[in-house]
């Protein structure tokens, strides 16, 4: 049989060494490359916020990278540093960048409000119908008094409001919004475009308060009430609707509001029941 050579055991590794560590360099590299993305981000206003949280965390990694260099635990300690430089300057970037944007957005809505103040139409004038003022025209009203029945608002736009006086009203079997105790009244809205332009009537409301303490007066829906203003009205052309309201039975008058869409005022009207 052959017999295996056998070699001495070498020297026994000395009690105490530490083991060779590799070098801990991630979080320097870390900071530069966020650095670097956070700056270039910074140069588009509207990623302020990118570049401040990208700079944030460069400047974290950057100062905890260095610490690790001066401990003898990584070996890149100019690449911590040009991290932490550059996460200031993404932050500064940001900061800038977080400037321009509200500005440019506060510029923006102020710009819209104007525009949307300036378009919304104030009625001029409030002339009066027969039932107000015992003829057909009797002059104009006050832009802040109330009309009355048969009064028409008159706008800028060329659009005139009218409402006629209160009647009371019979509420079909199946009507929606109408108390057995409480009294219906009818009242009829009519749109006429005078202007040069097609009037959209979908969004008009049409809306009620009644009593003396003037709770809203809700709007009754049946057969043949409640549906509304619709589509658009062409120059010279006239839309009427009639609505119908639940008041107290002891109300003895009618406030009634018209909202002819989003590009005019209110105007009101007090009818007597």
């Amino acid at each position: 049989m052959s017999q295996q050579m056998q070699f001495p055991p070498g020297p026994p590794a000395p009690m105490g060494a530490p083991a060779p560590q590799a070098a801990r360099n991630g979080l320097g590299v870390a900071a530069l490359v966020l650095g670097v993305i956070g700056v270039l981000s910074g140069l588009i206003p509207l990623l302020f916020w990118l570049a401040g949280t990208l700079g944030l965390l460069a400047l974290i990694f950057g100062l905890v990278g260095r610490g690790r260099a001066k401990r003898g635990e990584a070996t890149n300690k100019g690449v911590a540093l040009a991290g932490v430089l550059l996460g200031i300057a993404a932050m500064v970037v940001a900061v800038i960048g977080a400037v321009i944007t509200f500005t440019a957005v506060k510029g923006a809505v102020d710009d819209i409000n104007k525009s949307l103040e300036s378009s919304t139409a104030e009625p001029k004038t409030g002339s009066k119908g027969e039932d107000a003022a015992g003829t057909e025209d009797g002059g104009s009203g006050s832009e802040t008094e109330a009309l009355h029945a048969g009064d028409t608002a008159e706008y800028d736009t060329g659009l005139s409001v009218t409402v006629s006086k209160a009647s009371p009203y019979a509420v079909g079997q199946y009507a929606v919004g109408h108390k057995g105790s409480n009294k219906a009244y009818k009242v009829t809205v009519q749109l006429q475009n005078k202007g040069d332009k097609k009037f959209d009537s979908t969004l008009t409301l049409v809306e009620a308060r009644a009593g003396a303490d003037g709770k809203n007066a809700e709007q009754i829906f049946d057969e043949s009430v409640g549906k509304g203003f619709s589509g658009k009205i062409l120059p010279g052309k006239t839309a009427t609707v009639e609505f119908a309201f639940d008041t107290p039975a002891a109300a003895k008058e009618l406030d009634v509001e018209v909202t002819p869409g989003l590009d005019h005022e209110a105007s009101q009207w007090e009818l007597k029941l």
